[in-house]
């Protein structure tokens, strides 16, 4: 259960709104978030929050930690600086050096954090985005709650991501458009309007309905479908005439020969050698 921190944050939200109305310097508003770390958030400012971290060749306004370990990196920008997404470039540049997944980018007022993936280059995707001038207080309580040290701990925001990531339009889409779900939606239309439709009208029937930015995101239509497996070509047994080679036909296996039809062969090859 994700800790409630709505109290100690509805406590500073005077402090942070006022450094915005003031248009505190970057320095100034970093004292405030530092105080959001320490005071909301649950950590120890002498074990678990460093500020101007040096990372390789860049620095970043602060590493927090866990037993030692950075979980994940903060981008600090003046009270008065509107966030964009290109603030969390240079921050995304020392996580990819350090290998760390997660990088918030804040002005004391607007906190956005972004979850990375160093597979194919650095690609970044937003977490949650919340402002405290103009969200509900609970609604910025439980997105923050994520970054508290016992929910960080518990890898709460891990889970999150996780759950987050399988109700994404890619996921969804995948799970849509397949031949199985496909054939599932054509019966239940069916019964209830009657036309049999055809799979792949209903496939661009189903994609059209997204929006414009959905249909950017999982592409094109594709129906993923099972791949058929083949029949193995049975081979029967035959003998070659003519050919001065002959193939005996052997019985299949686990087949059971009689005592008779033994003693019978035997016998015959018996008498054949005699003549």
């Amino acid at each position: 259960m994700l800790p409630d921190i709505s109290r100690p944050l509805k406590k500073l939200l005077p402090h942070l709104l006022k450094a915005k109305e003031d248009n505190l310097n970057e320095a100034d508003t970093c004292t405030r978030i530092y105080e959001v770390f320490q005071q909301v958030l649950g950590y120890d400012p002498l074990e678990d929050i460093s500020r101007e971290v040096q990372i390789k060749e860049g620095r970043a306004d602060f590493a927090i930690k866990i037993e030692g370990a950075i979980k994940f990196l903060v981008e600090a920008k003046s009270a008065g600086t509107a966030l964009r997404q290109r603030h969390a470039g240079q921050a995304e540049l020392y996580a990819a050096e350090g290998n760390i997944p997660w990088v918030l980018v804040t002005n004391g007022v607007a906190w956005h954090l972004y979850h990375l993936t160093f597979e194919q280059g650095i690609e970044y995707e937003p977490a949650f985005q919340v402002d405290v001038s103009t969200d509900e207080l609970d609604s910025v309580a439980a997105n923050l709650s994520l970054l508290h040290r016992r929910a960080f701990a518990k890898k709460e925001l891990e889970e999150f991501w996780n759950n987050k990531a399988a109700l994404s339009p890619e996921s969804i889409a995948g799970a849509l458009f397949t031949e199985e779900t496909l054939r599932l939606i054509r019966r239940t239309i069916r019964r209830k309007e009657g036309p049999l439709v055809d799979e792949e009208d209903l496939g661009r029937a189903i994609h059209d309905m997204f929006s414009i930015e959905t249909r950017e995101k999982i592409g094109p239509l594709k129906i993923r479908r099972k791949r058929k497996a083949k029949e193995k070509e049975a081979a029967p047994a035959a003998s070659v005439e003519g050919s001065g080679a002959t193939i005996e036909a052997k019985p299949p296996p686990n087949t059971q020969v009689a005592p008779s039809q033994v003693d019978s062969a035997a016998t015959t090859s018996s008498e054949g050698k005699k003549g």
